[in-house]
């Protein structure tokens, strides 16, 4: 897949292509530690020596950069890069299961090189039982048969169980309803059989075993691969001869046992009327069929261990005629997991796409600092392999670079960016709560849809500000144009306001100090800069009353009736609070600007709450300003005002009136 942006909601500018800006564009320093820390953590060793990061094991970029804003917003008051580096490589550790590989099971080393199927859900790994010395029924085990035995003086059979990302292998009590698959020589359950298990108790060393042991369980699935010789065989003489027309009134009545392998088109959980809980499971045959195989009550954990698009190959199943039993259903038969029943799965494998760079990944992949450290050194990955889904869907989410606006095209999910709104506001006209944002990058600008399940929930967030959204996904519309859509109740799905976040102005790691003259020569950036409040008889301070969950204010209507001007949502049974609206002058050694602010911003810089303003006299309003003066603060500045291009309302935010800078973060100097 090579990226291109054909015709779509994009606006890409070529006076901002990254061509020749290596030297005099300002690098941001935010991505330039995302970049550093990259370098910590992953180093270059972790590569494809062939340059080809096919087998890419590093931290993407996205994984980077949400950790250090979730460093961001725990530490509110700063952050250094000692913090963020050690919390960057703890948490990496801890995912990777750094050196487990050098005690794993030579067949386990064997196999994971051609192991490319996606984790569940639900699974845990055998290190984190050993960890915590728990391991809840709900969880899933995609284990590897180490060995099978059998207890010495016992007719009892045990596997030694191992998975691809542990180091430790943990034994496993073998329900007897499998006993006749491991028995030798010719048992499936033997040595290098892959196996997922849910439902399992566990028996910790404390009580009487020198170490942990699963207790038996009915649910565990059997994994089968076609491309192997034996399987091969096994699915052909034991699941192909039956099928769903092959499966009949006279037959079931006198105990015929079936056995089927089919398609997983869909799973849902359904309610009966007495309580007991179901889970539907659709399977498709070669000609279409359809036949449903229902789970009851504890059995629907089973479903933890299957996918969408998977084979799932039955053997004994139980078959429910429809019209004898209480099931509400059209169908004439239901299969059901009944006490012989035995599964067996081949997984459905996300096929990986080669993708390759493009070349605004080619250029931004070497850091400066990488430069720095060798300025020789090119771009040594042209292409990356990523997970594919059956609808053809490409996941960027562990993408090892920053993905920018002129790279998007149809069917991406996972999608990460970093840039500054350029519009926000309220799609009216349409059912549910959706907003529309327009986010600009370096390498142009696009518009994206953010649907909330109930009302805004990301707090203040206006023209000029930067923010970082993951969970994005990139798709062609009916008008062949690509946009973007972002749901909150997504997994992976963030949005993060950097110019409001409280710990940026007291991180220096993650900035540099501005000059008030630098804002007229880079007016889309976001400016960290140490000012002091001038000219106070200038200062405009008044109070108005906001949406809380949107920090915008709110205006009254002719009906009497209170209203969000940013979400157009009636107030009436919201929480609506006084809010400053502050406009004035800020100075450092050279220049003067004017700007505004709102919210916690304007209390930072007042040092005093809207409604302790609110309550002093007149005169004591509008004096208290020149108690200010000369008070000096770190402060982010933004451009808030809006682009004079198609699409625009106006050319600024309803609160900015005619100031064009916002102070979005204020910390005052000791």
């Amino acid at each position: 897949m090579a990226f291109s942006n054909g015709g779509s909601l994009m606006e890409t500018d070529n006076h901002k292509k990254r061509e020749g800006e290596g030297e005099d564009e300002e690098e941001d320093p935010f991505l330039a530690f995302i970049e550093y820390a990259r370098s910590v953590i992953s180093p270059e060793e972790d590569e494809d020596p062939s340059g080809n990061e096919e087998g890419y094991n590093g931290a993407g970029w996205s994984w980077i950069a949400s950790r250090i804003l979730k460093t961001c917003i725990s530490y509110s008051s700063g952050v250094t890069a000692a913090i963020l580096l050690s919390d960057l490589s703890q948490a990496w550790s801890e995912q990777r299961r750094v050196g487990g590989s050098k005690k794993r099971p030579e067949i386990i080393d064997q196999m994971k090189r051609k192991h490319r199927r996606a984790k569940l859900p639900n699974t845990v790994t055998i290190d984190s039982i050993y960890e915590k010395n728990f391991l809840s029924l709900s969880s899933v085990l995609e284990a590897v048969v180490v060995d099978a035995h059998v207890l010495p003086g016992t007719n009892i059979y045990m596997l030694t169980l191992g998975d691809y990302w542990s180091s430790n292998t943990i034994d496993l009590y073998l329900h007897r309803r499998y006993y006749d698959l491991v028995d030798p020589p010719n048992g499936i359950l033997k040595k290098a059989r892959e196996i997922f298990l849910t439902g399992c108790y566990l028996r910790t060393a404390k009580e009487g075993c020198g170490s942990p042991r699963l207790l038996p369980t009915e649910y565990l699935v059997i994994l089968l691969d076609e491309d192997l010789d034996d399987d091969a065989i096994l699915i052909g003489a034991q699941f192909c001869s039956d099928s769903f027309s092959s499966i009949s009134h006279d037959g079931v009545k006198n105990g015929v046992s079936y056995s089927l392998i089919e398609s997983i088109s869909s799973l849902e959980i359904l309610e009966q009327c007495g309580g007991l809980q179901r889970k539907q499971i659709t399977l498709v045959d070669n000609d279409g069929v359809k036949l449903r195989f229902l789970l009851w009550n504890e059995q629907v954990i089973l479903a933890n261990l299957i996918s969408v698009g998977s084979m799932l190959a039955l053997d004994r199943p139980y078959i429910a005629i429809a019209a004898e039993s209480a099931l509400e259903t059209s169908d004439e038969f239901c299969l059901e997991y009944g006490t012989a029943t035995q599964l067996y799965l081949v997984p459905f494998v996300q096929h990986e796409e080669q993708v390759c760079l493009s070349s605004t990944q080619n250029r931004t992949q070497g850091s400066k600092l990488h430069a720095a450290a060798d300025p020789t050194q090119g771009p040594k990955v042209s292409q990356v392999s990523l997970p594919c889904d059956s609808q053809g869907s490409i996941d960027f989410s562990n993408y090892p670079f920053q993905l920018f606006v002129a790279d998007l095209h149809g069917k991406m999910t996972g999608i990460s960016l970093y840039g500054v709104v350029r519009d926000v506001f309220r799609e009216r006209e349409t059912a549910g709560v959706i907003f529309l944002l327009k986010l600009e990058d370096s390498t142009g600008s696009i518009w994206a849809k953010l649907h909330f399940s109930q009302s805004w929930s990301l707090g203040r967030v206006s023209v000029g500000h930067t923010a970082y959204i993951s969970g994005l996904t990139c798709s062609k519309t009916k008008q062949d144009r690509f946009e973007l859509s972002w749901c909150e109740t997504d997994d992976g799905a963030s949005f993060i306001n950097l110019s409001c976040l409280p710990a940026l102005v007291n991180s220096s790691c993650l900035h540099k100090l501005s000059r008030l003259s630098d804002l007229s020569s880079r007016r889309n950036s976001m400016h960290i800069c140490r000012v002091w409040i001038d000219q106070v008889d200038h200062c405009h301070v008044t109070t108005r009353f906001s949406h809380a969950p949107c920090g915008h204010f709110v205006k009254e209507m002719p009906s009497g009736a209170v209203e969000c001007s940013f979400c157009h949502c009636d107030c009436d049974s919201e929480v609506v609070m006084r809010a400053f609206y502050l406009k004035l002058t800020l100075a450092d050694k050279n220049t003067k600007i004017f700007a505004w602010c709102t919210g916690q911003t304007a209390m930072e810089l007042l040092q005093i709450s809207p409604d302790e303003f609110y309550e002093l006299s007149e005169d004591e309003q509008v004096m208290y300003p020149s108690s200010l003066e000369n008070e000096r603060f770190i402060v982010a500045l933004v451009n808030c005002k809006r682009l004079a291009v198609h699409g625009s309302r106006d050319s600024q935010t309803p609160e900015a009136d005619a100031v064009s800078w916002e102070i979005t973060r204020a910390l005052k100097c000791e």
